[in-house]
């Protein structure tokens, strides 16, 4: 009787044991599958390429721009461009220059879903766009009735030299953004993006019509336009969550 007894003991103390161990190897496994990869918060800075590089290739045109955004949940980034444009517009009849500053202020949402510490993006973005600008009518041709109703309107062949400036112009402007940003280096962004912007409203100088907008680009009859951005930026991360 004692000798069933004790086999069953050490039967009690062998089963224990094997059980014990099963449930360290499975918080052991828990706690590998529940590792936490965490990603930097912090303010994001850098510059706009595409305006240097564009006016290397475009003496009627210079522009500089700077662009941050500030991670505010996983997805969601607050984000804004500060810039000055000086854009010299020649038509058929017209020589103008617009030159002044702007800002764009928004909202980046990623839609893509990163790999463990990866931190790239795929975003779709929308923007309000403000411009103050000045712009000086370099020069025209005016047009000439001639009083005949069966003459049509010609153009003299001497063109009007004297500048004529107006001051305090605006635009405002909607903006939907979408891009791609990749982390190529540590904390060091490359990204492109491509706007679509429409028109709201434009204050216009007296007999002449506003050609261009700093922040916006041409404005057409349409009242909309595109936009290119390639950026390098520089994240300081504040914290990790």
């Amino acid at each position: 009787m004692y000798k069933y007894f004790i086999s069953i003991c050490f039967l009690f103390v062998f089963v224990n044991g094997q059980s014990q161990e099963q449930k360290k190897d499975t918080l052991i496994d828990a706690k590998k599958d529940s590792i936490i990869y965490k990603s930097n918060y912090g303010l994001r800075l850098g510059v706009d390429l595409s305006k240097p590089i564009l006016a290397q290739f475009n003496n009627t045109y210079s522009g500089l721009e700077i662009v941050g955004d500030y991670r505010i949940k996983k997805n969601l980034y607050i984000a804004a461009e500060v810039g000055y444009e000086e854009e010299t517009t020649a038509e058929d009849y017209t020589n103008s220059t617009v030159k002044g500053s702007y800002l764009r202020l928004g909202v980046n949402y990623n839609v893509y879903k990163n790999w463990l510490d990866m931190n790239n993006e795929i975003f779709i973005g929308y923007r309000y766009g403000f411009s103050l600008f000045d712009q000086t009518l370099n020069s025209y041709t005016p047009n000439v009735i001639t009083g005949l109703d069966d003459n049509p309107i010609y153009f003299p062949s001497n063109a009007n030299t004297t500048a004529n400036t107006a001051s305090d112009l605006n635009a405002h402007w909607s903006e939907f953004v979408i891009g791609l940003k990749v982390e190529t280096f540590k904390n060091f962004f490359v990204s492109f993006s491509g706007s679509y912007k429409i028109l709201m409203s434009v204050k216009e100088p007296d007999n002449f019509e506003t050609l261009y907008a700093p922040g916006f680009n041409r404005i057409f009859e349409s009242s909309t336009g595109f936009g290119f951005n390639y950026t390098m930026t520089y994240l300081i991360p504040f914290k990790k969550k």
